[in-house]
């Protein structure tokens, strides 16, 4: 098992070794953007959580594999910046051969004015309207070898358009998370969005490929007590960024509600984050969460999800 990590690990920086041309080069740049709103307020690190169930295809995959859910079903809206609108739905099934999970994300731009220069003249003649959206589809499987290690796959088809034009490609995300046996402490590993290079009319861009090292651990209470807080740091090693650092805390109370608060180091706007989850702990399973997250002079983004599950 500690092999298999090891081997994850070597992947990771070999890939990470590579002379990549860091800001700007990279597109479909929507798919870096946080997916849940219990993700975003906890900074976005989350990828050693072992409780995400279906949304896990986001984040980790290999989280799937922990799921005690059969069926889960995850649905997650935020009003983006620039009046944009972020949409994204998960289901995973939980069998005797693994966790099998879709996932889908989409990113409205909305409608914009195509317009068209008159010629030698400054002034511009109004064509209509266009549209622009982004979308990624995802397929993974996640299985859980032993109560202690989990791997997971994913396969994602994603697409970028803007009016009559489009790119699009095939890229892959895998991950791993173990428990290390000290008391909760838990290591997760994840690579995401792995591809080859696509194409835009006639220009070549790369994959927003990313590298996650995170880390988890209850420094009070646990899953199976009262309360619980939980701290969480990642180390991130994005192709077309400098290296950052994500922390997290969550504070939970019975299981009824929960506390969270995040912060990211080294990013240009982005700071802080929080947000809080209730359970009502029906007999169907349902969890509301709610993010807050500061992108600095860009403005404040909100997100909003909820969980349905059958256990």
């Amino acid at each position: 098992m500690k092999k298999i990590i090891l081997i994850f690990l070597i992947i990771i920086g070999g890939i990470s070794a590579q002379d990549f041309k860091k800001a700007g080069a990279a597109g479909f740049a929507f798919l870096q953007i946080p997916v849940d709103a219990r993700t975003a307020a906890l900074g976005e690190a989350s990828i050693a959580l072992p409780d995400l169930n279906s949304s896990a295809i986001f984040t980790n995959p290999a989280v799937l594999g922990f799921t005690e859910q059969t069926h889960s079903l995850s649905i997650s809206y935020a009003p983006y910046l620039a009046d944009i609108k972020h949409y994204s739905s998960a289901y995973s099934f939980k069998s005797g051969l693994g966790v099998f999970a879709i996932g889908a994300v989409i990113m409205d731009y909305g409608s914009m004015p195509k317009t068209k220069q008159l010629s030698g003249q400054r002034l511009v003649e109004i064509l209509g309207t266009f549209e622009a959206n982004s979308m990624a589809v995802s397929l993974s499987y996640s299985k859980r070898l032993t109560d202690k290690f989990s791997f997971g796959l994913a396969a994602k088809y994603v697409r970028e358009k803007i009016d009559i034009y489009s790119a699009d490609n095939i890229v892959l995300d895998g991950g791993v998370i173990y428990y290390t046996g000290l008391s909760s402490l838990r290591i997760a590993a994840s690579l995401q969005n792995f591809g080859v290079d696509s194409k835009f009319i006639n220009d070549d861009f790369k994959m927003p490929t990313t590298m996650r090292l995170g880390f988890a651990y209850e420094v009070a209470g646990g899953y199976d007590q009262d309360y619980r807080v939980t701290a969480l740091i990642e180390a991130i090693h994005p192709t077309d960024n400098d290296e950052r650092v994500n922390v997290g805390t969550e504070i939970s109370w019975q299981g009824l509600i929960d506390f969270r608060f995040g912060y990211k180091f080294f990013y240009d706007e982005e700071s802080f984050s929080a947000g809080i989850g209730i359970n009502p702990q029906l007999q169907i399973p349902i969890i509301f969460d709610f993010a807050y997250a500061d992108y600095g002079r860009l403005g404040d983004v909100l997100r909003f999800s909820l969980q349905l599950g059958i256990l």
